[in-house]
């Protein structure tokens, strides 16, 4: 954390703050899709769970970004008015450390769309593991089973990685994030870009 400043917590916060009550408004939407699509309602929408961590490492492209915005998300989660209790905040971050994971893998080097999709699958793995044991996937079909954590997968890969990576670019495009690495990233690639025209 040495080298984090102090407009990297406040930003770092509150995305985490402003997700979390989205985290909460999809909870009641994945109730409703529940009631029409059984277990496999939450699946679809499961990637939106871990946003958080692929915007916050995307934006700031610092170790401990996706673990630390999941697991603060997690939290207010709880404090906001989630039902589920102290639990959700360790499912954050096990989500969180799933994201985690894969920016590690790449030594906190490569923020493209390959690498942030990956990001949305380890954090669908970590948390299904999680879930098979803390909600009960054993006393499910295997083939339920099976296809909850296809679904989940894909949706961690497009809600999370592909989604995630479209609202930071909106957010970098808007020029608020200048002073951030992917501010900086998107200008030295649109000056290369410049610079590829005039040759």
């Amino acid at each position: 954390m040495s080298s984090w400043k102090l407009r990297d917590i406040i930003v770092l916060s509150s995305l985490s703050v402003v997700f979390a009550v989205v985290y909460l408004i999809f909870l009641q939407i994945g109730n409703v899709l529940v009631g029409f699509m059984g277990p496999m309602g939450y699946e679809v929408i499961f990637g939106i769970w871990f946003i958080v961590s692929i915007i916050s490492a995307y934006i700031l492209r610092k170790p401990g970004a996706a673990l630390l915005s999941e697991t603060i998300a997690g939290t207010i989660e709880v404090l906001i008015g989630n039902v589920t209790g102290p639990i959700l905040i360790l499912s954050a971050f096990i989500q969180g450390l799933g994201a985690e994971a894969v920016f590690a893998a790449v030594r906190y080097r490569y923020y493209n769309t390959a690498v942030l999709m990956g990001a949305g699958v380890g954090a669908a793995v970590f948390s299904f593991g999680w879930g098979f044991f803390q909600s009960g996937f054993a006393a499910l079909s295997t083939g339920l089973v099976i296809s909850m954590f296809i679904v989940r997968v894909i949706s961690g890969a497009v809600i999370a990685g592909l989604l995630g990576k479209w609202i930071s670019d909106a957010l970098a495009r808007t020029g608020v994030l200048r002073s951030f690495p992917i501010g900086k990233a998107a200008a030295q690639s649109a000056n290369q870009q410049r610079t590829s025209v005039k040759q």
